[in-house]
């Protein structure tokens, strides 16, 4: 490599610090050990995976930390922690072997029409509204070939995806985002249970019923009725109650035995429209999250892709109707 001092030692280059590293000197080997190590959270797991040894793979990660100049995990008594800079490496590491292994295997099962693309949606919304739309993008372009995954998860999934539709705040990230409509939530509830609680205040009714949670990962139970009562100024309990991994089993259950459900008005607005569920108030908020698809820069080239994200973006944010549904008519005096 011209002008950069370069050697080799115990079969890994060293490079000068104020030298770029281009693909002629990257130490595959070493990183796929990074990513072993890094998957499992563990020398020995990982070193079980590549069937090597695992002085072998603390060899090889100790020369990737040398070349890069940072200590990629953190070794503790009670076990392994990526680092700063191991938390940015190993996705795009895990993505890069990932996408040189499906290729290679689509090379050599002569399957070269296309690879399917990994997409990633919400478990409530792939079951609510995504299924049918897949169906109409399948009947119009048969040729691509798509696997779903779900996972509930806020932000991103864990696997390695191609797309995903992540349910999320705004943030920024190395992803291109783009929103496909922002979560308004409202108090639902079955028919029955808003005719045995009318003419109370919003207030007083939160308070005489449960309140059913839909869990976010790492936060709170309360979370999100502790947002709305904040929003709405109500002095509510807003722990306790039964919590459900989904929005989709929260709502079935509201709809099928009791409680109240602080849930996304749009998402269900057939059911609301059916009249399965009701909004007994008129008290409609913005909790600042919301749907977002994000896609990786560079995979934006690939024509599949790029037609699948235009797809989304036109059909998902069309299917949902944004005209806030009017509170139940059986129960006027619950208005406010």
């Amino acid at each position: 490599m011209r002008g950069a001092k370069c050697q080799c030692r115990k079969g890994v280059a060293e490079i000068a610090p104020d030298r770029l590293i281009n693909r002629r000197w990257l130490p595959l080997n070493a990183l796929r050990a990074f990513e072993a190590v890094g998957r499992h959270m563990s020398f020995t797991a990982g070193a079980q995976a590549l069937t090597v040894s695992q002085s072998a793979m603390s060899r090889h990660v100790s020369s990737l930390e040398d070349l890069i100049g940072r200590p990629l995990f953190e070794r503790g008594p009670t076990g392994l922690k990526l680092t700063p800079a191991g938390s940015i490496l190993l996705p795009v590491v895990s993505k890069c072997l990932d996408r040189m292994e499906q290729t290679i295997n689509t090379i050599r099962n002569k399957d070269l029409e296309s690879r399917p693309i990994r997409l990633h949606i919400p478990p409530s919304l792939l079951y609510q509204n995504a299924l049918p739309l897949l169906a109409q993008f399948h009947k119009e372009h048969p040729e691509i070939r798509i696997d779903v995954v779900t996972s509930n998860v806020t932000g991103a999934p864990r696997d390695n995806v191609d797309m995903a539709v992540v349910f999320d705040r705004p943030n920024v990230d190395d992803s291109v985002a783009d929103l496909l409509w922002m979560v308004r939530v409202a108090p639902l509830c079955s028919p029955e249970t808003a005719v045995t609680h009318k003419g109370k205040s919003l207030e007083q009714f939160l308070h005489d019923n449960e309140l059913l949670h839909v869990k976010l990962e790492g936060e709170p139970r309360g979370l999100l009725w502790s947002s709305y009562a904040a929003q709405q100024r109500l002095a509510i309990e807003a722990g306790d109650g039964l919590a459900f991994d989904t929005a989709f089993s929260a709502v079935r259950y509201a709809i099928g035995a009791s409680g109240v459900v602080l849930a996304d008005i749009d998402m269900f607005a057939q059911e609301i429209a059916s009249g399965q569920l009701v909004m007994p108030y008129d008290r409609v908020s913005a909790d600042g999250f919301g749907y977002y698809l994000k896609t990786h820069a560079e995979d934006l080239g690939d024509p599949a892709i790029y037609l699948l994200r235009e797809w989304i973006i036109r059909h998902f944010s069309n299917s949902m109707g944004r005209e806030a549904p009017a509170p139940t008519e059986m129960v006027p005096e619950m208005r406010g």
